[in-house]
């Protein structure tokens, strides 16, 4: 092309397997948020060989995204052992708990003064769908409290909490999974959240903030009493609990 003295953007050629690395990275990720991995006890070893087939791409995107999410804590690599599913040990879960009820809490109060009836409309769906107590709908009341709180968080309007948020509530989900299950867990939060939706109606942003955090903290009381099998998982997997590998691989 003739140069008629116009400046012209200078552009890396695209380097496709970056996109691939992405879609890889993010369907590993998605499978392992939706398996229990707490359900038993043996270690869940991922094969670079049976990733390739199943995603229908070559090894180097898988072996790149595994790359990545090991940077992000959802797996590990254990010498002569392979690749593995990173389980929390009970004092991380309590920490990411922890910064999750200190964010989300933060954005009930930024949202009361400001939500719409649209908003309130999203809650209430999320919650009056079930009965005072769900537990013939454990798994859909687990999906559907993950999307409540990931409401609060987006309804407080700081793209920010939204970003820092996401990879603690794919840490959180199995292990929320769990403690569904135990000292009706399930039919309290029913009524808890009940409660938020209706701090959150009368525009009441301290009452708003304090049943968020209270809820959340609650939580990591439940774990703290309840979660040695987190720390028992934990061991069958690799570092040590509290290493230094391991205490970086919250994000």
């Amino acid at each position: 092309m003739p140069d008629d003295g116009q400046p012209r953007l200078r552009v890396e050629p695209l380097d496709i397997s970056l996109g691939l690395r992405r879609r890889a990275c993010d369907a590993i990720k998605h499978a392992i948020t939706e398996m229990d991995i707490y359900g038993h006890p043996g270690e869940i070893r991922l094969d670079e060989r049976q990733l390739s087939q199943d995603l229908g791409v070559s090894r180097t995107p898988i072996r790149e995204a595994l790359s990545v999410l090991e940077q992000e804590g959802f797996v590990h690599t254990i010498p002569r052992r392979g690749i593995h599913v990173v389980r929390k040990s009970k004092r991380e879960v309590v920490e990411m708990i922890t910064v999750w009820a200190a964010i989300e809490s933060m954005a009930a109060r930024l949202a009361a003064p400001r939500i719409t009836g649209a908003e309130l409309g999203e809650l209430h769906a999320l919650v009056d769908v079930f009965q005072e107590d769900p537990s013939e709908q454990l798994s859909e009341y687990s999906r559907a409290n993950m999307q409540f709180h990931k409401a609060i968080i987006r309804m407080g309007g700081v793209e920010l909490m939204t970003s820092l948020t996401d990879n603690l509530f794919i840490h959180m989900r199995a292990v929320r999974a769990v403690t569904m299950t135990q000292d009706n867990r399930a039919q309290r939060s029913i009524v808890d959240h009940r409660d938020i939706i209706a701090a959150l109606e009368q525009r009441d942003a301290d009452l708003a903030e304090r049943l968020v955090r209270e809820h959340t903290m609650g939580l990591a009381a439940h774990v703290e009493q309840h979660g040695d099998f987190l720390d028992r998982m934990a061991g069958t997997d690799g570092p040590a609990t509290g290493s230094p590998d391991r205490r970086r691989q919250y994000a």
